[in-house]
């Protein structure tokens, strides 16, 4: 077993102990293009996603032969998952009565889209908007995992698989 040490001067332990106790908290949305649904203002407490998000969800639903003008993704929370709650996700042929409903990507233009530029929407049960107001959906493609994110304000603990949350 080898021990690794590296020398560093008082000034730049002084310099790094600085960066380190003024650093802010890492914003988790740093870097991402976020989209506000239609008629709502980005500081609004709706759900907002990202254009990854937006170009996959348009590829997925196109697969699926969801029509963007009828159907879209329904984004809820159930019971259960390592942490008491857990995000549900899939697709819905229309919103249901009590649905908010969130039109995002109008005109937008996504690689590969098959939609041509044609708005998504997400449907989400006033149950779960209680929980999910404020979220942010991404898209994660890394070599190690493929999946959406949820940036969720609401959750105080989440557990390693990413789908379940405490509020």
């Amino acid at each position: 077993m080898m021990a690794m040490v590296t020398l560093q001067s008082a000034a730049e332990m002084e310099a790094s102990r600085k960066q380190a106790a003024s650093s802010e908290p890492k914003n988790p949305l740093a870097g991402m293009n976020v989209l506000t649904a239609e008629g709502q203002e980005p500081n609004q407490k709706g759900i907002q996603i990202t254009e990854k998000a937006l170009k996959r969800i348009r590829v997925a639903m196109a697969k699926e032969g969801v029509s963007p003008e009828q159907g879209g993704l329904r984004v809820g929370i159930q019971g259960g998952g390592c942490s008491g709650l857990s995000y549900n996700i899939r697709f819905d042929s229309q919103p249901r009565e009590r649905d908010r409903v969130y039109t995002f990507g109008a005109g937008i233009q996504t690689s590969g889209d098959p939609t041509n530029g044609a708005p998504i929407r997400i449907f989400v049960d006033p149950k779960s908007f209680i929980y999910l107001h404020g979220m942010v959906l991404d898209f994660e493609e890394t070599l190690m995992r493929q999946g959406f994110n949820f940036i969720n304000p609401n959750s105080t603990k989440s557990c390693g698989c990413g789908s379940s949350f405490t509020a």
